[in-house]
């Protein structure tokens, strides 16, 4: 049960913030909202794939790569988090699935401004996608 719940507007964009350690909220953002607050520098984007998934569509334009596999992964979405104390971190992957469960971990481990993007690169029951949605990617050499 949450203890208090906040909402903020960023951008038309209505994201939930947890103020205890209850269960994540689950805000969620669609890629063109992501591409557009991340460009307006209100968002920080990272993409969670594998480096082989990123050579073979790109990453998002100006998005951030950290493979969840990583030893340290957690410990490296917390320097994200303290690099960037003022605007939430989104977190997207091929279909939603991982990311949903990332921003869960997170959001348990006490990062409470972490958003999903459920669509993902490929598109999933939530949306077409980045990728069909023809928003910008970078090249990432594997």
């Amino acid at each position: 049960m949450l203890v208090a719940v906040s909402a903020a507007t960023l951008g038309g964009a209505y994201l939930l913030t947890r103020t205890d350690s209850a269960r994540a909220t689950g805000a969620v953002l669609s890629p063109p909202d992501a591409q557009r607050l991340m460009h307006a520098g209100e968002l920080v984007l990272v993409d969670i794939r594998r480096p082989d998934e990123w050579a073979t569509t790109g990453v998002p334009k100006g998005a951030l790569t950290l493979d969840m596999r990583r030893p340290d992964f957690a410990a490296a979405m917390m320097q994200v988090a303290r690099d960037n104390p003022s605007v939430p971190i989104a977190v997207i992957c091929a279909g939603g699935v991982r990311s949903r469960w990332v921003t869960s971990a997170l959001s348990k481990a006490g990062l409470t401004n972490v958003v999903d993007i459920p669509e993902g690169m490929l598109g999933s029951a939530a949306g077409p996608g980045w990728l069909a949605r023809g928003l910008p990617v970078d090249a990432v050499a594997e």
